[in-house]
């Protein structure tokens, strides 16, 4: 199991300092990176969070996955590696 969590389904109010601070009631977070819109700088609604240990990153599954998070149902499980994109022009 990797230590780094897909955090899906968040709402446009989220930052990298509350997910920081909810993440830390699991363990040690590593790293909190929000996805933002590269024109608008808004949350495109996920980020990625990497815990300091696979212990701490199964608990952070069992414990956020399904939690409600300002009206919606946070999806938390293992982030998947990005797969090549091809050629772009």
């Amino acid at each position: 199991m990797g230590r780094k969590l897909y955090v899906g389904n968040l709402p446009w109010s989220a930052t990298e300092e509350t997910l920081r601070e909810t993440f830390s009631q699991a363990g040690t977070v590593d790293t909190a990176k929000l996805i933002t819109d590269r024109d608008s700088g808004r949350s495109k609604g996920f980020a990625f969070v990497e815990m300091s240990s696979d212990d701490e990153a199964l608990e952070a599954i069992s414990q956020f996955d399904g939690l409600d998070n300002d009206g919606r149902p946070m999806r938390v499980n293992e982030a998947k590696p990005q797969e090549p994109r091809g050629d772009r022009y």
